[in-house]
């Protein structure tokens, strides 16, 4: 089944990775030997350098140029090419027969005319498939799915397209008896799409052309138009009657078969010919119509050199021009008579001879890559390619996937549809260019780690030159082989299906940029891999037959493998090695911009490898790099100078290359050729000495002709040379049979001298006791090993290994003699001693050495000296049951200074120091539980149980053990205990929490917890006795006091019930004090509850001389201390002492503010000068500022304040307008400021239900007290106020002012001033306007005094008003004697305007106005 394009690739597995060590990776051919047998399986291996080997980029960037090569991917893949070759040839056939290639499209994908054609043929060909009815069985071959009648439109395309193709290569001619079928049709263009494939090998890329992903392979050309085929007869197609082209060069009938024609007529022609239809024209010169091909027989006549070339080809005879035919390609003529089968009329429309139809089955070129046009740098490549990648991928470069990228690359190279081309900076000479490792070539000047890199084995200009390389007898630079080549690449540039010259091993490294994907075959299967790719593209083959040498031909692995090639893969990323073996074939591609290296090298085990090569190249008559023969030599002719490994190799290489060479000149012999002379072939040039037949580089001899001296023939193809005489042949030859085995046997004496020494070393390493050599033999060995320069071997190795014994052996026993000799202290403590094992393993390694030891007995006795201690220990063991009781101290203490002073560490000494820790423990044990011992704590008990652990075992540990363990346990479970109640989680009763404390103390283990819990319970004892003496006391307890007790309470890890009614308690007495706050403080007050309650003293004082009410403790607000507050007694006197301060204090304020100027103003009206000073201002109101209008002042205090700083007095009642607006006294016009009027000032009857509340609570509260005493004042002081305003002076008073509310003055006659009567208007006027802007125009006429008021009275009446004023409580009598004082004096006109004006702007400001009044003028 035909694999279908777009199937997803499926990568190979990963090759071996190798990361070798610093030590290995300082050899690197070793290195390469050592992994090889193991890499050589895969064909290809990774080496990851060691992380700190990483050489710098020496290429200089701003110089280096370079010209890439020019990669179109799907013309890489070998089937691919294939498949693009049939289609050139096929679209060439249709060309010639004037029709262009259309490829149909099924299932959405174009088909494979190659495949199409191929399955076809495989199953019978055409006239099979369509007789047994084969097209489903095809198109199942060719992927497509069944039941979709798919087989019927492969037919059909099979016929029009390639059949007639077919055909025409076979030679053979078609039915005529066939219904005539359109291939330009219409109706056929639909399914179409145009080939338009030029020949791709002679198509330059344009200077300004970028590579894009679509090439226009596939790109539809423009449909001729009526009027064009018309005016061109080239468009005239001609139609084919049949299946196929019936002769070499028939064309297609017209497109549009409808348009009439002038005078068309049919000719009688053969059963087997097609008539053609006859296209006329009309000639301006001739009497009538004639055909197009008579007119080009007439054209020029009058010329004698073009009438001169009219001759046939065939016969070359001119007459009979009627029947003469030229060629619409070539412009040859041809007889129609003269051609094969001969024509009896010219065909109408075009017409190509045999020699222009013949291009079809020309062979395609050999394929090779283009050289772009455009140079780069690094730099500007690096952004094409980057760009590229990213614009391909639509994605950073750094974020494409790899396995997305090498699936891209699959699909691409498999597509006949996508023309991807792509760029490839391949094979750039280093030795031009420069490498990217430093070099040491005097150019530059190094540094030191430049310098260290330039000489590094891994350096690819230094791996082909080592000393163990072959290719370092070869003097020439190979470019590629000794010397790198460069690879600069870009996404999807490519390095197809190769092996390396002369199959010899490669190395690339990948400097820096994106990875490099390889693939790899191993060399077991590099022939199958070249029988499948021949399999499955022979075409290919057949013009190339060395086409896998020429590195332009790729196979898909998943193709490979499915064949049974085994393949395999990796990625290559930076600074990382990719190492090819002999014969592996290799292939891969560039995920992105990248800079690699690469160079090739020889080890001695690709001798015979390279001779392989050689044959193998014979047999292809392919040129060779070298001459394998003269490396060979080369390697011969200085044995001494050849590594012992290479020379071994080069002894066996050059055995088999003498005995050939001796059988081939034997057989010249034989032959009769005598003739010989010597030539220095190695002077030669290469084309000079190349063997005329199979191309191989002559060395050691080659046949010539003296006849012929041009020629050259190896010996291998003798009978090639020429045809002359036997005598005319003599031989050339480089060195005769007899150097040639004088060279071997060099060879064979160098390689040699390793199996004498091989034997010395083996004898010297066996020798038994009483036949040891001295250790200076062995040096002597190793010194010969080193001097000849013998390989790295097991021999050597055990040399080397004894040695090193040999000398360990020497420094150990030494350094152990000597401590034997220092008995010091310092030495024994200080310097590590050996231990028995060492010891032991010391004196066995010494007697088994081959050489002879002289300090072995010194350290036998050592031994044997250990061996008694030893002896002596464990009868001291043996002789007591130290299982039971431990061992006499003094014995133990005498064994181990023994012990000490030997300069081994013996066993036994660890079993005496375990013996005597064990005695100490037990006595730290009985120490700590017996009655003596000090305080015991966990952390002792644990100690103990810890160092118990780890002396030996005994009855006595044992049993000490599991008392100490017993006790842990039990204090552990106590302590888990207590821990558990504090962490009051659940409270405990205190009785509970008594007894467990009490059985703790019990344990004899000082236990934190249970002294913890201990501690919460004295506390919570103490707490119960200080609640009794509280709740005892000869009055009810103080709030504070609660709350520090409940505060205690709850810390305490005990549950008691008086807590809670405790925290009742508290709680009630909050409740109490929130109620009276609400009740009493302002919104946002600064004052405390127990200020606001107690006469204010402080406050009294002048305002410079004010303190911060929030400084003010309650505490200090009546002048006590905390302890004070908890006595009645004490705070009743403080309250009485207090009003006594207060007021005297409040006086001093008033004579103060007094002083204070206001606003000078003089109103005609009033007696009373409002302000009047003209002294500097001073500040006044609560913002401290100068005084400006408006300004009210307070009636308490006296002081100033601005209208907009404080609230004012709303002048009118709540209830809304008075009922005589010209009774002022009853305006509400008594201002207190917020600093004398502290509080809400709330009705007597509501303090009086605070105080029913407090009474029932069980708790004092300061404010309590408080709120008790200013009760009494404000009883006291309105019983006083009541018997004042009894007094028939002040009734009759009242009365009076009643009967001015009531009665209400009518006037209606005229004033006598103007001024009187406007105002008695005004009156009228406004008598019925709402609002407290209606009281503005009433201000002028107020009068007073409306009462008189004796001096007594007045002086009573103001002392009651002065200590009313200081309650911060309202009573009815206040604002009575203030209505009454008002009345008896002249209106405050002044102070009522202010009001007024500020009551109105208030109304306004909050949008309340009701009536639109204009403001009168006084």
């Amino acid at each position: 089944m035909m694999a279908m394009e777009g199937e997803d690739f499926v990568p190979p597995p990963e090759c071996p990775v190798f990361e070798p060590s610093w030590e290995e990776f300082q050899d690197p051919l070793g290195y390469i030997a050592k992994i090889r047998p193991i890499a050589e399986k895969s064909g290809i291996c990774k080496i990851r350098p060691p992380a700190d080997w990483q050489p710098p980029f020496a290429v200089e960037v701003d110089s280096f140029r370079f010209t890439p090569r020019i990669q179109r991917l799907n013309e890489l893949e070998a089937e691919t090419r294939v498949k693009l070759n049939y289609l050139d040839r096929i679209a060439k056939f249709w060309e010639i027969q004037g029709s262009s290639l259309k490829i149909p499209n099924i299932e959405r994908r174009i088909l494979d005319l190659f495949s199409l054609s191929k399955v076809v043929i495989e199953e019978g060909g055409f006239d099979i498939v369509s007789k047994e009815r084969r097209w489903a069985r095809v198109a199942q071959k060719l992927g497509y799915p069944t039941g979709r009648n798919i087989g019927s439109l492969l037919r059909s395309h099979y016929e029009r397209i390639v059949y007639p193709f077919e055909v025409f290569h076979a030679g053979a001619s078609l039915p005529v008896n066939t219904k005539p079928k359109l291939y330009d049709g219409e109706e056929v263009d639909r399914e179409y799409k145009p080939h338009s494939i030029p020949l791709r090998q002679s198509v330059q890329p344009s200077k300004m052309s970028s590579y894009g992903r679509r090439a226009n392979r596939l790109q539809p050309d423009p449909d001729p138009t009526e009027e064009d085929i018309e005016k061109n007869p080239e468009l005239k197609k001609l139609q084919i009657y049949g299946a196929g082209p019936k002769m070499m060069g028939l064309g297609l009938v017209p497109r549009n078969k409808s348009i009439p024609k002038k005078g068309k007529t049919t000719h009688p022609l053969p059963h087997h010919w097609v008539c053609l239809e006859k296209v006329e024209y009309d000639d301006p010169n001739g009497d009538g119509p004639c055909t197009k091909m008579t007119m080009r027989l007439r054209r020029n006549l009058s010329n004698p050199q073009f009438v001169d070339s009219f001759v046939c080809r065939m016969c070359g005879r001119g007459d009979e021009d009627e029947k003469l035919l030229l060629c619409d390609g070539c412009d040859d003529n041809y007889h129609t008579f003269c051609l094969l089968p001969p024509l009896t009329e010219a065909p109408k429309g075009n017409w190509r001879c045999p020699k222009c139809v013949a291009e079809c089955k020309r062979p395609a070129e050999a394929f090779g890559f283009e050289q772009a046009t455009r140079e780069y740098t690094l730099q500007s490549f690096g952004e094409m390619a980057d760009t590229y990648k990213a614009d391909y991928f639509n994605m950073p470069v750094h974020m494409v996937p790899t396995e997305l990228v090498e699936k891209e690359f699959w699909r691409l190279v498999s597509s006949i549809e996508e023309d991807v081309t792509v760029e490839y900076g391949a094979d750039i000479h280093s030795k031009e260019f420069g490498s990217g490792f430093p070099m040491n070539n005097g150019k530059k000047n190094l540094s030191q780690e430049e310098a260290d890199y330039a000489r590094s084995g891994w350096n690819l200009n230094v791996m082909p030159v080592l000393e163990q390389s072959v290719l370092c007898h070869i003097n020439a630079d190979i470019s590629g082989m000794k010397v790198p080549w460069l690879y600069v690449g870009m996404v999807f540039s490519a390095f197809c299906w190769h092996i390396e010259d002369h199959w010899s091993y490669s190395i690339n490294y990948l400097h820096w940029g994106e990875p490099k994907t390889w693939y790899g075959v191993p060399s077991v299967a590099a022939e199958r891999l070249e029988e499948v790719m021949k399999k499955l593209t022979p075409e290919l083959f057949e013009s190339q037959p060395d086409l896998l040498h020429q590195l332009v031909t790729i196979m898909n692995p998943n193709i490979l493998m499915s064949h049974g090639v085994p393949v395999v893969r990796t990625n290559q990323c930076a600074g990382e090695f990719v190492i090819t073996f002999p014969r592996a074939y290799h292939s891969g591609f560039n995920q992105g911009y990248n800079f690699a290296e690469a160079v090739n090298f020889c080890t001695a085990d690709w001798l015979p490898a390279g001779r392989s090569c050689i044959e193998h190249y014979r047999r292809l008559r392919r040129y060779c790099v070298f001459s394998h023969e003269e490396l060979t030599c080369k390697m011969a002719a200085c044995p001494e100078k050849l590594d012992l490994n290479l020379a071994a190799a080069t002894h066996r290489e050059m055995f088999i290359i003498v005995q050939e060479e001796r059988k081939l000149r034997k057989g010249l012999l034989e032959r009769g050729i005598t003739e010989a002379e010597r030539e220095a072939f190695e002077l030669l040039p290469d084309d000079e000495r190349q063997c005329d037949n199979c191309k191989t580089t002559c060395f050691l001899s080659a046949l010539a002709c003296s006849n012929c001296p041009e020629r050259l023939v190896c010996l291998y193809h003798t009978q090639d040379l020429c045809s002359c005489p036997t005598d005319k042949l003599y031989l050339r030859y480089r060195y005769t049979l007899d150097e040639l085995f004088a060279m071997l046997h060099r060879l064979k004496v160098r390689a040699e001298v390793f199996d004498s020494w091989a034997n010395r070393v083996k004898e010297a390493l066996e020798q038994e006791e009483g036949n040891k050599i001295g250790e200076k033999y062995l040096e002597v060995l190793k010194a010969e090993a080193a001097e000849k320069k013998f390989p790295d071997n097991e021999l050597l190795q055990r040399l080397n290994t004894v040695l090193t014994d040999t000398h360990n052996c020497q420094q150990t026993s030494t350094e152990l003699l000597n401590k034997t000799q220092t008995s010091t202290h310092y030495c024994v403590c200080v310097c590590r001693r050996m231990t028995l094992a060492e010891l032991k393993a010391l004196v066995e390694k010494m007697e088994n050495l081959p050489c002879v030891m002289s300090q072995l007995e010194d350290v036998q006795v050592i031994l044997r000296t250990i061996e008694e201690f030893q002896t002596q220990s464990r009868a001291l063991v043996s002789d007591r049951d130290w299982r039971r009781d431990s061992a006499p101290p003094e014995q133990l203490q005498a064994l181990l200074e023994k012990g000490a002073g030997l300069p081994v560490d013996a066993p036994e000494c660890e079993l005496l120091k375990g013996l005597q820790e064990q005695g100490r423990w037990l006595g730290e044990v009985r120490q700590t539980l017996g009655p003596e011992g000090g305080e015991m704590t966990l952390a002792v008990l644990r100690n103990l149980m810890e160092v118990g652990c780890n002396v030996p075992q005994s009855v006595s540990v044992e049993t000490a053990m599991a008392e100490l363990q017993e006790l842990l346990t039990i204090a552990e479970r106590w302590e888990e205990k207590a821990q558990i109640c504090l962490e009051q989680r659940q409270k405990h009763p205190l009785s509970t929490l008594d007894a467990i404390v009490n059985e703790a103390q019990l344990i004899p283990v000082k236990l934190p917890n249970i002294l913890s819990l201990q501690g919460c319970l004295s506390r919570a004892k103490a707490w119960v006795t200080d609640l009794e003496e509280i709740q005892n006391g000869e009055h009810y307890p103080c709030l504070d006091d609660l709350e520090g007790l409940v505060a205690i309470g709850r810390d305490l890890p005990v549950r008691m019930e008086e807590l809670r009614q405790l925290e009742l308690q508290v709680a009630s007495a909050h409740s109490w004090r929130d109620k009276a706050s609400k009740t009493f403080l302002k919104k946002s007050s600064q004052h405390s509850l127990l200020q606001v309650l107690c006469p204010c003293v402080e406050k009294r004082k002048e305002r410079g001389e004010e303190t911060d009410p929030l400084g003010d403790p309650d505490t200090n607000t009546l002048g006590l201390s905390a302890q004070d507050l908890r006595d009645p007694g004490a705070i009743v006197m403080a309250f009485k002492e207090g009003e006594h301060q207060e007021k005297e204090a409040l006086l001093r304020l008033q004579k103060v503010n007094l002083s204070k100027p206001g606003v000078e103003k003089k109103d005609p009206m009033d007696n009373h000068t409002t302000t009047g000073s003209s002294t500097p201002p001073q500040s006044v109101c609560v913002c401290g500022r100068a005084p400006r209008p408006p300004l009210l002042r307070c009636h308490l205090c006296k002081d100033w304040f601005h209208g907009g700083c404080v609230p004012f007095p709303s002048l009118l009642p709540s209830s809304g307008h008075p009922t005589n607006p010209l009774c002022w006294w009853d305006w509400d016009s008594r201002f207190l400021c917020p600093r004398c009027q502290r509080s809400r000032r709330p009705r007597l009857e509501t303090i009086l239900a605070l105080l029913v509340a407090l009474q029932r609570l069980p708790v004092r509260l300061p404010e309590g007290e408080a709120l008790q005493c200013l009760t009494e004042r404000a009883i006291t002081w309105q019983g006083r106020a009541k018997e004042a305003l009894d007094s028939p002076e002040i009734q009759g008073a009242l009365e009076k002012l009643q009967e001015l509310k009531q009665n209400q003055p009518h006037r209606e006659e005229e004033e006598e001033d103007g001024k009187k009567g406007n105002c008695d208007k005004k009156v009228k006027s406004h008598h019925n306007v709402t609002g407290v802007g209606s009281l503005l125009p009433l201000v002028p006429s107020l009068k007073g005094p409306v009462i008189e008021l004796s001096l007594t009275t007045r002086t009573q009446l103001e002392e009651l008003q002065l200590e009313g004023d200081l309650l911060e409580v309202s009573l009815d009598q206040t604002s009575t004697i203030h209505r009454v004082l008002q009345a008896a004096l002249e209106p405050h006109r002044q102070t009522l305007r202010t009001l007024i004006l500020l009551n109105y702007f208030k109304t306004l400001k909050c949008g309340k106005i009701l009536v639109c009044m204009d403001t009168p003028s006084n």
